[in-house]
């Protein structure tokens, strides 16, 4: 059995590595390409700031409900706050494929707060994947000692992204142009 597990984390360790790589670098190569003549989509930013507010409220859920020894719904919490994230990357990346960025225009100090909490946000988001589907994978792999060890790092980890994903939202949604 030892093999079987072996074999399998090897192969997920391998699509862990590959999506990882992959996800950024095409988020950025699609996030500077634009559709011609395509109709903004101006109404997806509070849709996917919401699935962000969602997640992170789904997470400490998920931390609740195995605390609280229900595995099932903690299991289903995570895998639905995987698949938020993934609909929120699907939504933000069409948003920007057919929209201008828009810049902040807030001023003073509050400036430096916005563009703190931007970088943070994107760095972490960038840095979480690997995170999450290490710490989901061992979660699947019912390594649950090596699951509990990641989750440790993970969970603050995607928590802020999540929250910051709000907060970047509701700091820059005045200064939007529609």
């Amino acid at each position: 059995m030892k093999e079987v597990i072996s074999a399998n984390e090897k192969q997920f360790k391998k699509w862990i590595t590959a999506v990882s790589i992959a996800v950024p670098l095409l988020v950025a190569l699609l996030f500077m390409y634009k559709i011609p003549d395509a109709k903004p989509l101006t109404f997806l930013p509070p849709i996917y700031a919401s699935i962000n507010g969602l997640t992170a409220v789904l997470l400490f859920a998920a931390v609740m409900a195995i605390k609280n020894g229900k595995r099932k719904v903690h299991q289903r919490l995570m895998t639905t706050c995987i698949a938020l994230s993934a609909l929120f990357l699907v939504m933000y990346v069409a948003y920007h494929m057919t929209s201008q960025s828009t810049p902040y225009g807030g001023e003073g100090a509050l400036r430096y707060v916005y563009y703190f909490i931007l970088l943070t946000h994107i760095l972490l988001s960038i840095a979480v994947i690997p995170l999450v589907l290490i710490t989901y994978s061992k979660g699947y792999l019912e390594n649950y000692k090596a699951h509990r060890k990641w989750a440790k790092y993970t969970f603050p980890i995607w928590l802020y992204v999540a929250v910051t994903g709000v907060v970047v939202y509701l700091m820059i949604s005045p200064y939007y142009p529609y």
